[in-house]
């Protein structure tokens, strides 16, 4: 079976990440995610944040993938300058989800894409979404759902608490995890055409 010559190589561990390409018609030849520290360094921005590990990923993969598009997403929540975590407990989702009760907050989600020439270019996308005041019980609901696990800000836009969602300001598919528009510009930009 002849192999195609453009490889696409998603660095990115996430069914959503990978569920919105399909959605524009984009199917990844391989998903390899790109296991890395993401600790914030001292000080660092959520924006730097964003963009120094969408970086990292893309630059991460692409070594072990040479010849291959390789395209690499992070997102990080944040409430001013404080970056939320990405919730692996019922205590981080009760201190995200009252930090985000009642009040606006800040989606930014860097793209970073990597051409087989060497080539790469990069986006980062600003998105502004503000939750309604949240009741105790619904903040319990929603923990014990689950929904909210390893998410960034401990919450999923595309499930449950899209109800919470008051306003939303940007690219909701840049708040689910991957800037639609932006990625296939990049692509394209680079010269990817899928097959």
């Amino acid at each position: 079976m002849p192999q195609s010559p453009q490889r696409l190589v998603l660095a990115s561990a996430s069914p959503r990440r990978l569920e919105l390409l399909r959605q524009i018609g984009l199917q990844p030849d391989q998903v390899e995610p790109a296991e890395l520290d993401e600790t914030p360094l001292p000080n660092e921005t959520p924006r730097a944040l964003a963009i120094r590990l969408a970086a990292a990923k893309a630059a991460a993969t692409a070594a072990r993938h040479p010849g291959s598009f390789v395209l690499a997403a992070d997102t990080v929540v944040a409430v001013g300058r404080r970056i939320l975590p990405k919730v692996a407990t019922e205590a981080e989702g009760r201190v995200c989800l009252a930090l985000l009760s009642g009040r606006p907050h800040k989606v930014l989600t860097a793209i970073c894409v990597g051409g087989p020439d060497g080539r790469g270019a990069s986006r980062l996308v600003e998105s502004r979404v503000r939750f309604k005041r949240l009741t105790e019980a619904e903040i319990s609901d929603y923990l014990q759902s689950q929904e909210g696990v390893g998410k960034a800000g401990g919450y999923a836009i595309q499930g449950r608490a899209g109800a919470f969602v008051t306003s939303l300001q940007g690219s909701y598919s840049a708040v689910v995890g991957l800037p639609l528009y932006e990625t296939s510009n990049l692509l394209q930009g680079l010269g990817y055409r899928p097959s």
